[in-house]
């Protein structure tokens, strides 16, 4: 959230459509294995389960086995990015889980449960911001729910958890908030950027040289940046190839967490 200098160049990337999975309900052995819908590009609402049972277990960061890739791809096609679909539950899983719990009004854990596990079968599709001067292809931040999501022609293509400003203190009184707002993203700059705060993994600019989405090492489950918008390395490592820079619109809006 500090200005620095010297943009970086954009490459564009186009998007395929993700092909259609199986999902599992629940964490353990017991629970039911249900298809998914064959138009894996669009958000299923509408896949019933015939029966769900109690798992004998969650399943978090270090499982590993069928069921672990089964919710990798379900989450892929509903547009979250799980990281590589290998059935290895690390912390691309386990932060994609958090955007679907965030979004599914869920208790955010990170974990695959039982209700997460039902969730997947009948997600929530996540509500688009109403503001003036809506864009067909944007960027929204809910700072309330802690999640990004990037449309292209008003289909939704990413769902990304988030870490914005954290609402504390700092450098003898300014506090750490991300600015509610509708911008337009600015300058993108390659690489680990430094600024007196800190650090930044390829950050696309949304307000001068000052406030950006970027990679950070650090991204937890609720609000903790000095006010820029962070998301996961691996995210960082290929969203600026999505997004056009400059002119992709951004719309930040909500009650952040801290002040709920």
């Amino acid at each position: 959230m500090l200005k620095i200098q010297k943009p970086g160049r954009l490459a564009l990337m186009g998007t395929s459509a993700l092909a259609a999975t199986a999902i599992v309900v629940g964490a353990g052995t017991a629970g039911a294995a249900v298809a998914a819908p064959a138009a894996a590009a669009k958000l299923a609402t509408n896949t019933a389960a015939t029966a769900v049972t109690a798992p004998a277990r969650d399943l978090g960061l270090g499982a590993t086995g069928a069921r672990v890739k089964a919710v990798q791809e379900r989450l892929a096609q509903l547009k979250y990015y799980p990281g590589t679909i290998d059935g290895e539950f690390g912390p691309d899983t386990q932060a994609a889980l958090w955007a679907f719990q965030e979004i599914n009004g869920l208790k955010v854990t990170g974990t695959i449960d039982a209700q997460t596990g039902w969730a997947l079968v009948k997600p929530k599709a996540y509500k688009s911001a109403s503001y003036a001067g809506k864009r067909a292809t944007r960027i929204e931040v809910s700072q309330a729910l802690e999640v990004l999501v990037y449309y292209e022609n008003n289909k939704i293509v990413l769902i990304s958890h988030v870490s914005s400003g954290g609402g504390y203190y700092f450098d003898g009184g300014a506090q750490a908030i991300t600015p509610n707002g509708t911008y337009n993203t600015t300058v993108y700059m390659s690489g680990w950027v430094h600024v007196p705060l800190g650090e930044m993994y390829n950050p696309v600019f949304f307000i001068g040289t000052e406030f950006a989405i970027h990679g950070d090492t650090y991204v937890p489950a609720g609000p903790a940046s000095h006010g820029c918008i962070r998301v996961p390395m691996d995210i960082a490592a290929f969203f600026h190839k999505m997004v056009k820079t400059p002119g992709t619109q951004v719309h930040v809006y909500g009650t952040p967490q801290w002040e709920s």
